[in-house]
């Protein structure tokens, strides 16, 4: 009498870590990712310390996150992610246009970036994407990558926000909320004399002459991100 091959065992699920200070956000997206029989929500974080201490305790395959999350810059924890579980996959879903963060979460240790707005069908495919070991941007994204890398990137970057490298971002972000040089390097932890430096550097870059021009193109800019966001 033949005995039955026994069926091979089906591979566990994805982990998925969500990072997102939005509730009704993380339910949203445990609703999508659970109806993937491949997949399983492992755990879910409202900030960057929570964040950290999921990886830690889980060893997701996949973190899904929000650049924007309160206390820390979502582009430091993409970097403080990466040195607890080195290659851990990162996908970053964010309401901010992909022109002025892509690139940014990219270097920072994410292998992409979705916008909010782009849907279901979207966020999937990137998660798909970042799981298999690709880099998942949109197309147009992607080109202008592969230029910045061959050196034929075209347009006024110099004197853009895009120019400023990301320390310098967060501490101008934080200028446009109004924060003080005080306040800023205590959220920061930096010295007073260090956000003086990067408040030099940040006008430099921005052809901007004096500390008052600086606050007013900072707000205007946060106004108009926000605005964006809305």
């Amino acid at each position: 009498m033949k005995t039955k091959k026994k069926k091979p065992a089906a591979p566990a699920p994805k982990k998925i870590l969500i990072v997102d200070d939005h509730p009704l956000m993380r339910d949203g997206l445990v609703a999508l990712i659970t109806a993937q029989p491949d997949l399983a929500v492992c755990a879910q974080a409202a900030d960057a310390r929570e964040a950290l201490q999921a990886v830690e305790a889980h060893w997701p395959d996949l973190v899904l996150m929000d650049i924007s999350l309160p206390g820390k810059s979502g582009l430091e924890a993409i970097k403080d992610l990466q040195a607890i579980q080195s290659g851990l996959a990162i996908l970053v879903l964010s309401m901010h246009d992909e022109a002025l963060y892509a690139e940014r979460v990219l270097r920072a240790g994410a292998r992409g970036y979705v916008m909010k707005q782009e849907g279901g069908k979207r966020i999937m495919d990137g998660i798909r994407a970042v799981l298999e070991g690709r880099v998942f941007v949109s197309e147009k994204m992607s080109a202008r990558i592969m230029d910045a890398f061959t050196g034929h990137r075209t347009g006024g970057a110099g004197s853009s926000v895009e120019s400023l490298s990301d320390r310098e971002f967060e501490v101008f972000q934080l200028i446009g909320r109004g924060r003080s040089t005080k306040e800023i390097a205590a959220q920061l932890h930096l010295s007073g004399k260090t956000v003086e430096v990067h408040r030099v550097n940040i006008k430099a870059k921005l052809k901007l002459a004096t500390s008052p021009e600086l606050v007013h193109y900072a707000v205007r800019w946060v106004e108009s991100q926000s605005a964006a966001g809305h």
